[in-house]
């Protein structure tokens, strides 16, 4: 790809704008990077990039570009980033941009929970088959990124948002990933089905020759690719859970009790895995090694410490209510629920008979705190509390010995944390400070 002579828009300077800027520098682009954001967002830019801070809708209506690359955090149908697409010969983003110089295997992962340890696992098995991987996109760096190494690895583990699948036009994963799915982010999306399609289109390109790795009862429209299906609650996938082992084609091919993949949520990512794995023709005995002393991400489901016989479970990567529900669906021991942080308009009427059924009592934080003690309180007994650190004192207090205090928002962290990495760093900092 050459871009000699052409003048490159990139929106957006965080990490998948500076990696498109990069990108385009080094394809030759006469690059801008453009952000609403004051000029100190934009140190460190690369020699030879320009930059426009404090951008408006202004300035995007008087740009022309011959390509305009759009960071996953601007909302494509916003009035920003419509008034840089009127002037543009093409309107983007970096993971297709990205996708069109990368020339390996690509597997995308896509859902609404799960993608990260999925993400992961894909890449762990890859390597451990003898192969180069990358894990990138939404987690780890961003895919421009990872296709400017001096040797580009010979297959990525794609993590998508749906923010990233907005903007792809020719994007075509070898294997496509779909993981769950349930109402998230209605903050940016005007309905639930404006979310599901964005999502859908991981699909959009693919064909017979290449793989899509299925949640078993997802009823997914217009999937021309080879569906491999998986379920740890339901039979009749290609892959199913009994017991604590993986089967396949009647066989049981991994014990993930020999593993510290715990939860029928992390059993279905490992299914995911697996089943990638297969595509790519990688054996089930490297799989199982690959799995052995995998250790899931911290801030899900993540054990803390056990006091006075109470267990602490950091679970703050639980930024929706299908996470939250898949927390609750593994408890097995009284819980103290910790939940709440900023209101992203969902309907946590679906989740009161898990609550009626797994919670003691609810901890509320954040600014949904009244609302979703409106909600709630007629199901369990809720208290609020003006910081996470105070939740942990107030949730100590309420739990009883043999049980769990469970830190599972349910929503996301920025009404009160910069993400929920430094929302759960700061639960177990507190968890850990009790005496």
């Amino acid at each position: 790809m050459d871009l000699t002579g052409h003048r490159v828009a990139v929106l957006g300077v965080g990490r998948s704008g500076r990696a498109a800027a990069r990108l385009a520098q080094r394809l030759g682009g006469d690059v801008t990077v453009y952000d609403s954001a004051g000029v100190e967002a934009f140190a460190d830019m690369p020699e030879g990039i320009a930059i426009h801070p404090e951008a408006t809708v202004e300035t995007g209506n008087s740009c022309t570009a011959d390509l305009v690359v759009i960071s996953p955090g601007i909302a494509t149908g916003g009035n920003f980033a419509s008034a840089f697409a009127e002037g543009a010969g093409e309107f983007i983003g970096e993971v297709e941009f990205a996708g069109r110089v990368y020339e390996g295997t690509v597997v995308g992962i896509t859902g609404t929970n799960g993608k990260t340890t999925t993400t992961e696992l894909i890449e762990r098995i890859m390597k451990a088959s003898g192969r180069t991987c990358e894990a990138c996109g939404n987690y780890g760096p961003p895919f421009a990124d990872a296709v400017m190494v001096a040797e580009a690895p010979s297959a990525v583990a794609l993590e998508l948002s749906s923010f990233q699948l907005e903007t792809i036009r020719d994007f075509r994963p070898n294997v496509a990933v779909w993981l769950n799915f349930s109402p998230d982010h209605m903050d940016r999306y005007t309905s639930v089905d404006d979310y599901r399609k964005a999502k859908l289109r991981i699909f959009e390109n693919q064909g017979s020759g290449d793989c899509a790795v299925i949640r078993l009862g997802e009823d997914l429209p217009g999937v021309k690719a080879k569906q491999v299906t998986f379920s740890a609650s339901e039979a009749g996938g290609d892959y199913a859970l009994e017991g604590t082992s993986i089967v396949t084609e009647g066989a049981r091919v991994l014990d993930l009790g020999t593993t510290r993949l715990r939860g029928l949520h992390n059993a279905e990512n490992a299914m995911a895995a697996m089943a990638t794995a297969r595509a790519v023709g990688i054996s089930v005995e490297v799989v199982a090694a690959a799995l052995a002393d995998y250790a899931p991400p911290v801030h899900r489901c993540e054990l803390v410490r056990t006091l006075d016989g109470v267990e602490y479970i950091n679970d703050s990567k639980a930024t929706n209510l299908h996470a939250l529900e898949s927390a609750l669906k593994s408890l097995d021991r009284p819980a103290v629920l910790i939940a709440g942080g900023k209101d992203k308009g969902l309907d946590y009427n679906g989740v009161l008979p898990l609550l009626a059924e797994k919670v003691s009592a609810i901890v509320l934080i954040g600014e949904i705190s009244h609302s979703l003690g409106d909600v709630v309180s007629e199901t369990v007994s809720t208290r609020e509390a003006g910081s996470l650190e105070e939740a942990v004192e107030v949730a100590r207090d309420l739990a009883v010995c043999g049980g769990t205090v469970l830190f599972s928002p349910g929503t996301s962290s920025f009404d009160m944390f910069s993400g929920y990495e430094a929302r759960g760093d700061v639960f177990r900092d507190a968890v850990n400070n009790l005496k």
